[in-house]
Parts: structure tokens; sequence; C-alpha cells
């Protein structure tokens, strides 16, 4: 019965029951409810029939259940009157145009926020499309053509504490100074344009909707026990957040490929893009849950403290911009002191790099002893392995001077070390970053993305920052937009291939192979420079598991297109707009509507049916056009 105790007595666990309800209902709706219109009376289903019909043939009835007024009507006393005890959450299916609004009646179990702002900063927190922010009226303090982005995390306003191994010299870190609020995106500039398009929008639900599997299938390191479980350094919120500023603000004129605007599913290029991205990034370092460089280059039996100088015979403070560019390289300081906050952790693994200058008593840098059994706890005294969180074995020999590939036994000026998901080093990587996005462009009186921060005079900041967590990938996608999505040497251009790879059906591994090679090696058909590609078999099946993820195992089918002309060398081969002087292309899926359809589109498989890909999982459908696109699973009915 619906009011006990009746029967055999009162409800068992009827606490658990409501608390089980609510959880379920916070699962659905994100914890913001939707207020339904109040609708007439309805008389009650008869019995043994169903109450809910899915057409009004059916025989039973239906409702107006619309969240907005019918187009005809004007606005009920009830959907104007304004609510004093404040703003709440105006439930919308598509989280992306979610609001926030203060009619009165506020409905029951409604959480309520003193300001429209507030509550769009709480129950809508990094809703890319800002269609919250843009809903609330104007105020002086909130220029009208202002979008305000402020990711939940640039509140926080403690530090993580900094581990720094004891033995070492000290880090010298300042405390990394965060732009505690981004600055405004005018949702008329450029940024705001490319935010608000539709293109964006459906790459933001795309990853939205997977961002669970991309945390726990894609973000995933290897234990020293042989176990993959998700990467304590690289995570979704920080990942998208950084898309957002690359893809719609960009460094010097360059943005984040997201694919082509103002075609049918032109989006898939832009999640191919990021597919090769995170793929690379998962051999590079997140396999490691590393974002400072793990010193690996083993001279002679021992690891330099000197491979932070550079491994592999490489001088990183010797990596200079071209004469073009010089003006933007950090200069070397010989005093700078700083220490990586990541290393390996396998047993007896090197302690993290560090840099700082000699000195009468230290004039040489040694070697890390990895044999060394530092957990003695019945020696006397006894001895702990204290240099980092987790250390098994090991320690830093000082006592005698230890060289690296390269000759250099000493760690003054050498603190260009790879950071970030792809391992930004070099004085002219990091002088790039300052140049454009730190303190370098205030000082030349331009705008900057992060103006308090120094990247010259503190590079750990973009691994250590607390506040600034989307640093470390920023870092990778600014060498991607500079490297590679510009890549065009031999008749092999990065857009080009990229985009014959989606046309093709998304099979084969020339595309990634190519991709690996410009990564590892600086040329798409290595072995060229430094040698063979390292891991390019893993490179190739991280590919694989990232399109997999992103598009459930179903590749788009995308629609041919003439053949488009690679960018100019030196250009940027990505532009916002037709007016940037670059190219456009048509990928729709469907013909044009003054077109009459090709005999490749009415043709019949007879091998059988397929699934054909749509943005919208929920419009996908199942067709037998010929040909079926390589490596489609196919069926005997549709």
């Amino acid at each position: 019965c619906h009011n006990p105790p009746c029967g055999t007595g009162a409800v068992d666990g009827g606490l658990e029951r409501a608390e089980n309800f609510k959880k379920v209902l916070d699962v659905f709706f994100d914890g913001s409810y939707p207020q339904m219109a109040k609708s007439p009376s309805i008389p009650p289903p008869q019995v043994g029939s169903s109450p809910i019909t899915s057409s009004p043939q059916a025989g039973s009835f239906s409702i107006d259940l619309s969240l907005e007024p019918p187009a005809d009507s004007s606005p009920s006393a009830e959907s104007t009157a304004i609510a004093p005890e404040g703003w709440y959450s105006d439930f919308n299916a598509q989280w992306l145009l979610g609001k926030c609004v203060n009619k009165a009646p506020i409905p029951s179990g409604k959480v309520t926020f003193e300001t429209g702002v507030e509550c769009c900063e709480k129950a809508y927190a990094n809703q890319a499309s800002g269609a919250c922010l843009n809903s609330l009226p104007h105020t002086p303090s909130t220029p009208s053509d202002m979008l305000l982005v402020t990711p939940p995390q640039t509140l926080q306003t403690t530090l993580k504490p900094v581990f720094l191994p004891s033995g070492t010299p000290s880090s010298g870190l300042s405390t990394h100074i965060s732009d505690s609020t981004h600055q405004p995106i005018s949702s008329t500039s450029e940024a705001g344009t490319i935010i608000h398009s539709k293109n964006f929008i459906e790459i933001d639900s795309a990853l939205e909707s997977v961002k669970a599997e991309i945390d726990s299938k894609i973000f995933l390191y290897k234990t020293p026990g042989s176990q993959w479980v998700p990467s304590t350094v690289y995570r979704y919120n920080d990942f998208i957040e950084s898309l957002q500023i690359m893809a719609s603000e960009g460094v010097a004129g360059k943005k984040f490929y997201i694919g082509e605007s103002n075609v049918e599913n032109g989006h898939v290029y832009g999640l191919v893009n990021i597919a090769a991205f995170l793929a690379q990034s998962m051999k590079e370092t997140i396999q490691y849950d590393a974002c400072d460089e793990n010193s690996w280059d083993l001279v002679g039996g021992k690891y330099p403290l000197s491979n932070a100088c550079g491994q592999l015979g490489q001088s990183y403070q010797d990596y200079h911009c071209s004469p073009d560019e010089a003006h933007m390289e950090c200069p070397v300081d010989p005093e700078m002191s700083t220490t990586a906050v990541t290393h390996a952790k396998w047993y007896g693994a090197p302690g993290p790099l560090f840099c700082g200058p000699k000195t009468d008593e230290q004039p040489f840098s040694g070697f890390w002893d990895h044999l060394h059994q530092c957990d003695k706890g019945w020696a006397n005294p006894p001895e702990a392995c204290e240099i980092y969180e987790g250390q098994k074995a090991g320690r830093y020999d000082q006592s005698v001077s230890s060289a690296n590939t390269a000759g250099r036994t000493d760690v003054e000026g050498c603190c260009w070390w790879g950071r970030g998901v792809i391992q930004t080093s070099g004085v002219c990587n990091f002088g790039k970053l300052n140049y454009y996005l730190g303190a370098g462009a205030i000082k030349d009186g331009r705008p900057a993305k992060y103006p308090k921060i120094d990247f010259c005079k503190d590079p750990e900041v973009i691994c250590a920052s607390s506040e600034n967590k989307e640093l470390k990938w920023i870092a990778g996608e600014f060498y991607w937009m500079e490297s590679v999505q510009t890549y065009n040497e031999g008749g092999w251009s990065y857009i080009a291939e990229l985009r014959k790879f989606v046309k093709g059906g998304m099979t084969g591994t020339s595309f990634i192979n190519g991709v690996s090679g410009i990564v590892n090696r600086g040329c798409h058909n290595p072995p060229c420079g430094t040698g063979a590609v390292d891991g390019g078999l893993e490179r190739a099946e991280n590919f694989k598991k990232v399109l997999d993820v992103f598009f459930d195992g179903s590749y788009p089918q995308m629609a041919k297109s003439p053949s488009i002309p690679p960018p100019q060398v030196g250009s940027s081969p990505i532009t916002s707009s037709p007016q940037a002087g670059s190219f456009s292309i048509d990928l729709s899926l469907e013909p044009p509507a003054d077109s009459s359809p090709s005999a490749e589109s009415t043709a019949i498989a007879p091998e059988g049916w397929y699934s054909d890909f749509n943005a919208q999982w929920l419009l996908g459908k199942c067709v037998n056009k010929a040909p079926i696109p390589s490596g489609k699973v196919t069926f005997e009915t549709g």
C-alpha cells in the first residue's frame, strides 16, 4: 500500500529507498531538476491500459510538458514574476544550452543562488558554449558583449604542496602565481565566435559523451607492478580546458585544428586530429604518469645527474630559435635552480631532474646510483629511502664527477628539460610560450593569456602549477600547432594526409606512422635525423584505441570531395574563415540539394548492411550502400 503501516507492518528501509531515489535523480539530472509547466487535470488511465502512449492514435491521452510556452501564447504572470529568493538552474536537455533564471515560484527542492553569475558558475561550470552567462541581464560590471569563462579550478586559492627531494639543491621555486580569473572572451570576437560555432559545440559534445572513458581507458599509466591505472597527472577536465583555449584563442595566429566549418560532420576531422595528438601523448608521457622528463639515459652503468642538460647527446639550452625569432628565446641564467615534480617510479628509478649553479663545494655533478639499497631499517643508524615518495632503492651520489652522453659534468643553466604532455624542451620553445602566452607579452605591451607567469624564469610552472593545471596540455598543444599541423615536407602535408585518412574510412597506419615520425624524429618518413621511430607500433595502437573510444568502433563514412591544394609552406593551414585566404572544402555526408544522387550513393551492397556514422548517436542508422567502407562490420539484414 502507499501509506504503511499496512499488511505486514512498516516499510523496511524507507529512508534508504528515499536516499537511493534522490541519488538516481541527481545522476539523471546532474543535481539540476527540471521545472515542468502546469497542465490541466488529467483523468487516470483505465485499469489495465498503459498510461503512456507513443501517439494519440493509441487511444490514451497526451499532455503538453514543453518548457517553453507555445509560439502564439503570451507569457503568463508566473513566467515573468521575479523570485526574490534568488536564482536557480533552468533544466535543458542540452547541457550546453542550460541557463539560470529567477522566475517565481521557485520549484520545490531547487538550490538557489544570490546572483545569476554565481548560479551559472556553480550549476553550469565549464559550459563551453557560455549559454548560461550570456543569457543573464547585463550589468555595468560586465561589458555587454563579454562571455565570462571562469573554470572552477581557477577559483581555488590554496596551492598543492610541491614535493622536493631531500639531499638535492634547493629548487628555488617561487610560489606559482596564476590568473585567478581568466580574461573575459568577447562573444563577438573570433574566439567567442569559435566557442559558439556548431563545429566547436559538436566537438565538445562528442568529448563530453565519452569523458569517463577518456579518463578510464586513454589516460592510463603503467605502475611498477605492470598494472594500467588512471593517470594522476593527466585528467579530462584539464585537457578540455586547454583545448578550449588553444582552439578558440590559439597562439601567434595558429589554432588547434577542430575540423572543417560549415559542412556536415566537419568536426570529425577535428576529432581525428585530437586522437592523433592524444596517441602521441600516451606514448610520450601519459603512460609514465610524468609531466617532467625522466632521467633514462644510462651512461657507463650510471644515470648522470647532468641528464638534466640533455639526453642522448642533446643540449637543451643550445636549442636556439631561428634568427628571425631569436628575440623570443629565454636567456640562460646560470643562477637558476629548480627541481622537477615528477619522475620515474620503477624499483631504483632515478630521482627528479634538477638544475643549479656550480659552487666551490660542488663544482661538478655526480650520478644516480640505482643499485643502492636505501631501505635499511636494521642498520645502525637506520637508513630510509627519502628522496621521493614510494622510493624503494637508489640515491644521489655527488662524490665523483659523472658525464652525460654529451660530456656535460654539471647542471648549471640546465633547467630546460622536457615538460608537459609532449615534452616541450629548450630555450626557444619555452621562450615562445613566454613571448606569446606569458610575461614576455606583457613586457612588450601585448595581451597574454597568463600575464603573471614568466615561463623563462620558472619553466617548472608547466608541471608544478596547481592553479593552471591545463598548462601541461597547452605546452604540448602549442608544439602540435607549431610543428605538426603546419608540417608540409617532401610532398607530405599533415592536414592533407589527415583528410585523406578520414575520407578513406580511417583504415591503415600510414597516416599515424607519418605523424609518429614527425613527433619522434622530425620527419614523416624515418629513419631520419636521429634514427627510426621509437615505439611506432605502440603509437599506432594508441591511435586506434582513441578512435574506438571517440567513435564507439564505428568510423564515419565521409563524402568524397575535390582535391584540395596543400597550404603554403610557412603559413598556417588552419583558418577560421574563408577571408583568411586559405581553402574551404565540402565534406557533407548528403549530396547538395540541387544535385541528383550518384551511382555510388544508390548502389546496393550485396555484402550486407553496416552502420552509417552520425555524430548524434541517437540518430544513427544502418545502410546497405555500395561500396562498403573498408573495415566496416557488416550484417545480413538491416
